[in-house]
């Protein structure tokens, strides 16, 4: 049985459930799975898997200072080259991230506690999500004698500032590298070395069984529902939002908007929505369990999702297999899935384009915005489930663990 560790900066959260299901998914297929997390959880996880997830995760930052330092000296006695190796590896990531040097010597640290402890669990190979500090973490650990690691990069942060995070750096320590669609794929080519091209591989992320059950006794309503299940947060392009729907408002249209999550920008929306005068139109219920989302998204005749950047959002999967399209922007991965045929697109950023892709879902009849559903259903069926994408990755890796 193939053990892996894997590790991201904070684990189990509530935005990141992708994560939880390949997990489940990659132990599903045969691997041992040890779960690693930076910085500890939420004080607050609606969703029970969460709770559970979290029970099973070791978090680095919780084992304290004292122990963190001491894992280092030790380190560095009993490995000096291969600290001296280390040292070099991020004296470069902090040369050009432009962040401060104390962060980056706590990578060192953090580093050297997890060399000792996967070391002590005879780790095989670490997986790491998102291409920023956990990776960093991860190749250092790897220069001071630790497991091979590979990462998965979901953008759009990576993206954002691939030279500060050194992810070309990150690529080439690295023996894989993942992409969850073609675009991100490409975008990890774009800054990768050409010879590093062919570890650059795209798996998906994957919905689990609650959202693949078909939902054959929720119609789509005809109540003029809309649903949006997101972070409150400025990459999410909700005050676009408040504004198209202020405009149907505004032309009499009616409506209900139930927002789904909460985040840094949650009194600025609240403001918004108060200036404008629509408290009684839209709803935000903040953080929510699995089975909650599932149950706005089946009450709503479709989700909206204006982001201004993203990789591949998780709630367009859910949403499209329970059956309900999706109106959201034409950026990065998205298009690979939605298209006219399951919902629409509209150009990011533009409240006209939104206005108009609302209007028509509320004017479509329930039978069309079904066949819309049922054919994003399909595409997700195929491209998206949590067990056959994290089979995929499990395989991958422990082929690549086979030719080392």
């Amino acid at each position: 049985m193939m053990k892996v560790a894997y590790l991201t900066t904070q684990y189990p959260a509530v935005s990141h459930s992708f994560i939880r299901r390949e997990i489940l998914a990659v132990e599903a297929a045969g691997a041992e799975v040890l779960r690693y997390s930076i910085r500890p959880a939420p004080a607050i996880l609606p969703d029970p898997a969460d709770q559970k997830e979290a029970a099973l995760t070791t978090v680095v930052l919780r084992q304290g200072k004292a122990r963190l330092v001491l894992a280092f000296l030790i380190q560095t006695l009993r490995h000096p080259m291969a600290m001296i190796s280390a040292l070099r590896c991020g004296w470069g990531m902090y040369r050009q991230s432009g962040h401060g040097f104390i962060r980056h010597a706590a990578y060192l640290v953090e580093a050297s506690w997890l060399v000792k402890a996967w070391k002590a669990a005879h780790i095989d190979h670490v997986h790491v999500h998102f291409g920023t500090n956990p990776t960093a973490v991860a190749r250092l650990a790897r220069k001071m004698g630790g497991p091979e690691y590979s990462f998965t990069v979901h953008g759009p942060d990576e993206f954002d500032n691939p030279i500060g995070l050194d992810l070309r750096g990150k690529i080439a320590d690295a023996r894989l590298c993942v992409g969850i669609s073609s675009f991100g794929r490409s975008q990890l080519m774009r800054w990768a070395r050409y010879r590093d091209w062919n570890k650059i591989v795209v798996i998906r992320c994957g919905i689990d069984a609650l959202f693949a059950k078909r939902p054959d006794k929720t119609p789509i309503p005809d109540s003029p529902r809309l649903c949006c299940v997101a972070r409150l947060s400025g990459q999410k392009g909700l005050p676009l939002l408040i504004d198209a729907v202020t405009h149907l408002h505004q032309a009499g249209r009616n409506f209900h908007l139930t927002l789904v999550g909460d985040g840094e920008m949650r009194r600025e929306i609240e403001a918004q929505i108060a200036t404008a005068g629509i408290q009684h139109c839209v709803t935000i219920t903040g953080w929510a369990s699995a089975d909650d989302v599932r149950a706005h998204l089946l009450a709503s005749r479709a989700m909206v999702l204006p982001s201004f950047a993203e990789g591949l959002p998780m709630v367009i999967m859910e949403a499209l297999a329970l059956g309900r399209p999706v109106v959201t922007s034409a950026i990065a991965g998205i298009p690979e899935l939605v298209d006219a045929q399951c919902g629409w697109l509209v150009p990011a950023g533009d409240v006209s384009a939104l206005v108009q892709a609302l209007e028509q879902v509320l004017d479509s009849a329930t039978e069309e915005l079904a066949a819309k559903g049922e054919i994003g259903r399909s595409r997700v069926m195929e491209r998206h489930m949590a067990s056959t994408n994290g089979a995929a990755l499990y395989r991958l890796l422990n082929r690549e663990m086979s030719d080392i």
